[in-house]
């Protein structure tokens, strides 16, 4: 069981705790590293996987850190190009109660929005093994990037493996071609990405903007979740790509950036049967989480985790996957940074109705 991810990672600085840029600049920030599908190979790995990224990173000591931070994860970096351009930055500032987070990109000219589409060995990349993971935020870089993206996407099912996307509109990203509007361009180029996939994630915004299909009275500005409708969303998603077999989404109502109601629901396109999670007394009753520590990568870790389960025989079947995930999404909001540092047993054990937060001794 081998997984196969394809994007950009970056240098992720953000200041200690929840102060803001502007309280400690000049001065330190904490850097990390992270973007959303090397976010989905370190959790996979974590989670007890075999994992492999693919990018493309110049040739400096800032990118030799990040692919050392990913193999001391368990993630096979072998794959990866290294070319001219830059490794990108992002800015996050962590916001509390009613003041939102806030990313900043500094990410034009990175070497993977550079490099030529044909410039991946696909075949030998992909050869041997399970699943290839993409994301919307790599085809919104450049144009090479976005035809790097379908060509992956196009040999990993000549080569019979399952193949994910997380549709995740960036708004801010999609500007190679300034005569489109973005959500147009992003329509358009990932039109011809979907009819390669199996599994679809995409919460409410990202089928509104990308697919204009939207949730019944769901308005994520507000944090209101219009869960019945997600279900009518999947249909329609999968009446206009017949390839999909399932279709994800996260159920995220936001009451505050400290305070969320955390779900999920995944469905079986060949059943029409959507399953929710997590799931009480045969009614779906989502996670609340207070606190929240960070909450930048929570939809990373559900890819990993579904993933992961899809791919799991004691896990495999769709209510289960989809507990899987929704918990070991729900971990990531307690962990500092874009890495789900959570192991399968403890997203095992909140599945399991430990959510209590007592030490473990």
């Amino acid at each position: 069981m081998g997984f196969v991810t394809f994007g950009e990672v970056m240098m992720r600085m953000a200041p200690r705790g929840h102060l803001r840029l502007s309280q400690v600049l000049p001065g330190e920030l904490q850097v990390t590293f992270a973007g959303a599908e090397a976010n989905v190979a370190a959790s996979l790995s974590m989670l007890g996987a075999t994992s492999r990224f693919v990018t493309a990173l110049p040739d400096n000591p800032l990118a030799d850190s990040c692919l050392t931070t990913l193999r001391g994860l368990g993630v096979d970096t072998a794959s990866v190009r290294r070319e001219p351009g830059r490794l990108g930055i992002y800015f996050v500032e962590t916001g509390a109660n009613q003041r939102p987070g806030r990313v900043i990109y500094d990410r034009s000219g990175s070497s993977i929005s550079l490099t030529a589409a044909d410039a991946y060995n696909w075949q030998e990349i992909l050869g041997g093994q399970s699943a290839l993971h993409v994301t919307g935020i790599t085809p919104a870089l450049s144009e090479s990037a976005a035809e790097a993206t379908l060509v992956a996407c196009q040999t990993a099912r000549k080569l019979g493996l399952q193949v994910s996307c997380d549709l995740n509109f960036r708004a801010k990203l999609w500007n190679w071609r300034a005569d489109v509007p973005k959500k147009q361009l992003a329509a358009e180029t990932m039109s011809r990405i979907l009819p390669f996939v199996d599994v679809l994630i995409a919460n409410e915004a990202d089928c509104g903007d990308v697919l204009s299909i939207h949730a019944g009275s769901s308005n994520v500005e507000s944090g209101q979740v219009d869960v019945a409708a997600y279900p009518d969303v999947a249909r329609q998603v999968a009446e206009r790509f017949p390839n999909l077999k399932q279709v994800a989404t996260t159920l995220r109502e936001s009451h505050s950036a400290s305070h969320n109601s955390w779900g999920a629901m995944l469905f079986d396109v060949k059943s029409d049967t959507p399953h929710f999670a997590p799931v009480v007394d045969d009614r779906y009753q989502p996670y609340e989480i207070v606190n929240i520590v960070d909450r930048v990568g929570g939809g990373d870790a559900f890819a990993a985790g579904l993933l992961l389960a899809l791919h799991d025989s004691s896990l495999s079947e769709p209510a289960a996957a989809v507990r899987f995930a929704a918990a070991a999404s729900c971990l990531a909001h307690s962990v500092s940074g874009d890495f789900n540092f959570s192991s399968r047993a403890e997203v095992e054990a909140l599945m399991g109705g430990a959510t209590s937060g007592r030490v473990v001794r």
